[in-house]
C-alpha cells in the first residue's frame, strides 16, 4: 500500500492519507509498505547509533530546522484553536548531551545486567552507550547502574533507575526494586561511597546519602526529595528563569503556583518576597530549607496546599504584584478561573503542554488579561515534547 504522510500529530508521528498513524515520518514523504519511496528534504540521518531501536527519542530523523518550526506550530495551532493570537519568539533548544536526569531501566541476565532505554512501542531493553541525550556524566554511571540492578531485581522484573546530575555527584533512585534487607542497606551504602554517589534511594527512600545532592536555584540551594521533579537541561532551566523574571518585571510581592521545590521562588526572592504555594509537602520542606540557608534573600512564605482541590482565591492575591503559574500537564483550570478574577498585573506563566495551557489563556484572557509572548523551550530534545513560558498583563491597570 502507498501512503503520502500529509502532517504529524501531536507525538510527532506522520498522519497518511489512509490508514493509522507511522511513526519516524515527515509530512510530503511517500511511504510503501512500510519504506520510504519519497524523503522529504528535512529528512537527515539520526546522529545516534541506536536511534533505529531505542525508543528514548522520536525526531531524530529530521532536522533541527524542521523539528523547531514543528514544535513551534504546535503550540501556535493550539492557540489559534482558543481565538489567540499573540508574539510567538524563536524557540530555544538545549544541546546535545544536556540531559542531566532521566529514567532509565535494568534488567538482570545470566552475565550480570544490562540498563538503558525500552525499544520504541515494546518492552525489549535497549543499551546506549553512545547516546547522544544524555550528559555524558549519565552515561559514564551506566556500570554502577548495572550494579544496582543486580542488587535490586528479582530474576523476571525490571526496575526503573531515575538518575539525576547534582552539584554533589549522581542522585539514583531505584524503582519498582525487591524489598532490601539491612544487611543490603549497609552494602548500598558501601556501593554510594565506592562510586561516590551524592544519594542513592530505595523506591523513594534513602538509604545512603554522602552529600546532599543539591541544585542551585539562584542563589540558593536546593537538595530536592528524591525523584522530585527537576527541569530536564541546565539550558531549559535558565531559559525559562529569564522569561520568569522578564515577566515579573519590577514585582515586590510574588505569589508562585505550583513552586516545587523553589526552581522559580527562590530566584525571583532575589528581588520580592514570595508566597509559594505545592500541593507535596517534601517539595515545600526542600525549598524552605534552601532558602533558609541562603544569603541575601527576601521573605518566602512556603505552603502546602492542593491548589486543584483549594485554588488560592483573588481575595487572597490583593496585595500581589505578580504570579508565577507553572501547574502539572494537565493544567491549572480551576486556579486559572479564580486567578482571572484577581487584580494581579502580571503573571508568568510555563507549561509543558501547549493544549493545557491554551486552555487557561483563554480564561485569563477573557477576563482582561493579554498575552503578550509566548516563548517555545524545547530541552526534550528530538522527542515531541515542547515547553513555553509567558507574560501574561492586564493593559487597564499598567
Amino acid at each position: 500500500m502507498t501512503q503520502t504522510i500529509l502532517r504529524l500529530n501531536h507525538k510527532g508521528e506522520g498522519v497518511p492519507d489512509t490508514g493509522a498513524p507511522i511513526p519516524r515520518v515527515l509530512p510530503d514523504e511517500v511511504v510503501e509498505d512500510g519504506r520510504i519511496v519519497t524523503p522529504s528534504v528535512a529528512r537527515v540521518a539520526a546522529p545516534c547509533r541506536h536511534y533505529k531501536s531505542c525508543g528514548g527519542c522520536a525526531m531524530q530523523h529530521a532536522s533541527d530546522d524542521f523539528v523547531a518550526a514543528w514544535k513551534t506550530d504546535v503550540i501556535r495551532l493550539g492557540l489559534s484553536a482558543r481565538g489567540i493570537e499573540t508574539e510567538i519568539r524563536p524557540i530555544l533548544t538545549s544541546p546535545a548531551q544536556s540531559r542531566r536526569r532521566a529514567t532509565l531501566h535494568g534488567r538482570r541476565t545470566k552475565k550480570g545486567a544490562m540498563v538503558g532505554f525500552f525499544g520504541r512501542g515494546s518492552d525489549a531493553l535497549i543499551e546506549v552507550p553512545d547516546c547522544k541525550l544524555l550528559d555524558p556524566a549519565l552515561i559514564a554511571a551506566f556500570p554502577v547502574l548495572e550494579e544496582l540492578t543486580v542488587a535490586a531485581a528479582s530474576r523476571k522484573s525490571t526496575v526503573g533507575l531515575v538518575v539525576t546530575l547534582s552539584e554533589a555527584g549522581l542522585d539514583i533512585d531505584i524503582r519498582d526494586a525487591k524489598p532490601l534487607e539491612p544487611q543490603g542497606i549497609l552494602e548500598m551504602a558501601a556501593l554510594a561511597e565506592r562510586h561516590k554517589l551524592a544519594r542513592l534511594s530505595w523506591d523513594g527512600e534513602a538509604v545512603a546519602t554522602r552529600e546532599p545532592p543539591v541544585q542551585s536555584f539562584g542563589k540558593a540551594k536546593v537538595a530536592p526529595p528524591p525523584g522530585a521533579f527537576l527541569q530536564a537541561t541546565a539550558h531549559g532551566q535558565a531559559a525559562l528563569l529569564g522569561c520568569v523574571r522578564e515577566a515579573l518585571g519590577d514585582a515586590k510581592q510574588v505569589v508562585d503556583l505550583f513552586a516545587g521545590c523553589g526552581t522559580f521562588t527562590l530566584p525571583a526572592a532575589e528581588k520580592a518576597e514570595v508566597w509559594a504555594l505545592e500541593g507535596e509537602a517534601a517539595l515545600i520542606d526542600a525549598l524552605d530549607a534552601g532558602w533558609r540557608k541562603a544569603v541575601g534573600l527576601k521573605k518566602v512564605k512556603a505552603e502546602v496546599r492542593d491548589l486543584f482541590r483549594r485554588p488560592l482565591l483573588p481575595q487572597e492575591l490583593r496585595k500581589t504584584d505578580a504570579v508565577i503559574i507553572d501547574p502539572p500537564r494537565a493544567g491549572a483550570e480551576a486556579q486559572s478561573v479564580e486567578l482571572a478574577q484577581s487584580g494581579v498585573k502580571r503573571i508568568a506563566a510555563v507549561s509543558c503542554n501547549p493544549i493545557s495551557f491554551a486552555r487557561d489563556a483563554e480564561i485569563l484572557i477573557a477576563r482582561g488579561y493579554r498575552l503578550d509572548w509566548v516563548q517555545p523551550v524545547d530541552q526534550f530534545r528530538w522527542s515531541s515534547h515542547v515547553e513555553l513560558a509567558a507574560q501574561f498583563t492586564k493593559p487597564h491597570m499598567g
